[in-house]
């Protein structure tokens, strides 16, 4: 699990990065960001997944991806620069992957989206 000051939670906040945020894509993920605020220097990068029924019906599937891709975020987070807002989408190829693919695919992500220190 992510901790609470690193989760996109609420509605608004989920809207703010689909109107407002940029976007790159690959085969299986959508990664959507926006930079929060003036002073976001000081706000840790908050994440959020967005899995649709269409990926899957299958509620333990759905699942699934989300702890695998939690726990790759969780992983790539020292890495990651602050004060930026997160949307992680999932496309219906992703039922295929592992979390090796997750890990390899949001690296590739955030360094596309110049997230990642040192891209």
């Amino acid at each position: 699990m992510l901790s609470t000051s690193h989760r996109l939670k609420k509605n608004r906040e989920f809207s703010v990065v689909y109107r407002k945020g940029k976007r790159q894509s690959t085969k299986y993920l959508v990664l959507r960001t926006y930079r929060s605020g003036a002073n976001s220097q000081k706000k840790p990068i908050r994440i959020g997944f967005s899995i649709s029924q269409k990926v899957s019906k299958r509620a333990v599937v759905r699942n699934r991806i989300k702890r695998q891709l939690r726990a790759a975020c969780r992983q790539l987070l020292p890495e990651l620069q602050p004060g930026w807002d997160v949307v992680i989408v999932v496309r219906t190829a992703a039922v295929q992957c592992d979390y090796f693919q997750f890990l390899q695919q949001l690296r590739k992500l955030f360094a596309d989206a110049e997230i990642l220190n040192g891209y």
